[in-house]
């Protein structure tokens, strides 16, 4: 009976190891110094893009946040739409969510292409434990600790609605890649040829918001891999060629090309839940607008 016991209780920490980690426990804060409100000028002119470096042409220059939309950004956006009627409090596949009006595509019945009408979408849910925001009828707030983290489980809908209000828009996937990679340079990754754990958040990067006994994965904060030492563990810089951080890696970030005869749109960056391969640059990954993931966020263009 004594060996029964003890094999109980192995058994016991053996799953108590592989049980998923509490991502709701107190994340570290940290002051990265990286300002999110700021902009990088993106200059027109040759690129290399994709896998096979492509000499292509973007002829007009533009501007890309230098971070991805942090959480009080986006919640201060929200509660102010709120206010002036410019979203609302809707349903979403039966729960509530925070919806807003988007004029639709045009639709030309393509095999398996969904019809994406005029009409009230989802911009973010209000009833999923992943989201980072807490909601008490009136005014939206960061979860503490995630105040400069990127703002996630946002919809496709919901980053193209903070743009919009910014005066911005989503960029394109080559804006995307162009910001990403800089002219007429092949690197696979927006810091240069290599990848490590200290320099994006990615599947097991071994960062410190990881739960290391499962890597169980949370985002880091915007700007964070910066050449600053937090702790005990020492960062290097992932900015790329026109200064913005966290092209790789993180979250994945939505783009604004909606296609002929599609109804799917576009992910680049790869995130915190992907493995390194999924960071390199001319990555892709698609979603329905209406998808939501702790993993995905985004930034503006203008």
């Amino acid at each position: 009976m004594k060996h029964i016991f003890l094999t109980l209780g192995l058994l016991a920490v053996l799953l108590a190891a592989c049980a998923a980690p509490d991502l709701n426990a107190p994340v570290p804060t940290y002051d990265t110094g990286i300002d999110p409100s700021t902009w990088a000028k993106i200059p027109a002119g040759e690129f290399l893009s994709g896998q096979e470096a492509e000499e292509t042409l973007i002829d007009y220059d533009y501007e890309m946040m230098v971070t991805n939309v942090t959480t009080s950004q986006y919640t201060d956006y929200l509660t102010a739409a709120l206010a002036a009627g410019r979203v609302k409090i809707g349903q979403f596949n039966g729960k509530k969510a925070l919806v807003g009006y988007y004029p639709g595509d045009e639709f030309r019945g393509v095999k398996h292409e969904e019809k994406i009408a005029a009409g009230d979408w989802i911009l973010v849910p209000l009833e999923d434990p992943a989201s980072r925001f807490s909601f008490d009828g009136t005014k939206f707030a960061p979860q503490p600790g995630y105040e400069n983290h990127p703002m996630t489980n946002v919809t496709w809908f919901g980053a193209w609605a903070y743009c919009g209000a910014q005066n911005g828009r989503l960029p394109t996937e080559l804006e995307w890649e162009k910001a990403a990679r800089g002219s007429m340079d092949d690197r696979p990754f927006p810091w240069g040829e290599e990848i490590a754990g200290q320099v994006a958040n990615f599947y097991a990067s071994r960062d410190p918001f990881e739960e290391m006994s499962t890597f169980g994965s949370r985002t880091s904060p915007v700007g964070f891999y910066n050449g600053q030492k937090y702790g005990s563990f020492q960062t290097a810089s992932n900015i790329s060629p026109y200064g913005l951080y966290d092209m790789a890696g993180n979250v994945w970030q939505w783009t604004g090309n909606v296609y002929e005869g599609m109804h799917y749109r576009f992910l680049r960056g790869g995130s915190k839940d992907t493995y390194d391969m999924d960071l390199r640059i001319w990555v892709r990954n698609n979603a329905t607008p209406t998808y939501f993931s702790p993993g995905v966020g985004f930034r503006c263009a203008r």
